[in-house]
């Protein structure tokens, strides 16, 4: 593993983080917010799911105004938690960039969205019992325009 790896998620990875010596999830994540926020990424949410879920521990949602924003934001987390050695296990939608997902295999999970698409899907609604701990990591929700 490199630790500058210039290249974008790519569809079905299949090397995910399996170093003992990673950083646990809640440091991941604050790499994430801080790489997301640092693209402009708006309505950033951090969602605890560990005890709701046995899939993951965190979602960050976060949108994008445009295709071309969505897969800044994505590149900037990708490469940010690449340089401490996480893979995404996972990735998809990065091309079309209306909802765009890595998978963190149990850590956490990223969705970067599109406006529309978001209010589309509502996973904060579909979550709604998951803590908001979005504080927890550097910034509060903010929603656009504020």
């Amino acid at each position: 593993m490199t630790s500058t790896d210039p290249a974008p998620p790519t569809i079905d990875s299949a090397e995910g983080s399996e170093d003992p010596a990673a950083p646990p999830a809640s440091d991941w994540m604050r790499l994430a917010v801080h790489a997301a926020l640092d693209r402009k990424a708006e309505d950033l949410k951090v969602l605890q799911l560990g005890k709701l879920s046995g899939f993951t521990d965190y979602f960050l949602i976060c949108t994008g105004r445009n295709e071309r924003q969505v897969q800044a934001i994505i590149d900037a987390i990708d490469e940010a938690l690449r340089k401490v050695g996480a893979r995404p296990l996972h990735s998809e939608g990065y091309n079309h960039a209306r909802w765009v997902l890595l998978d963190y295999g149990g850590e956490m999970v990223i969705h970067v969205f599109h406006e529309e698409t978001r209010r589309f899907y509502g996973l904060e609604r579909l979550w709604a019992d998951a803590p908001d701990v979005t504080a927890d990591y550097g910034e509060p929700a903010v929603a656009a325009g504020s």
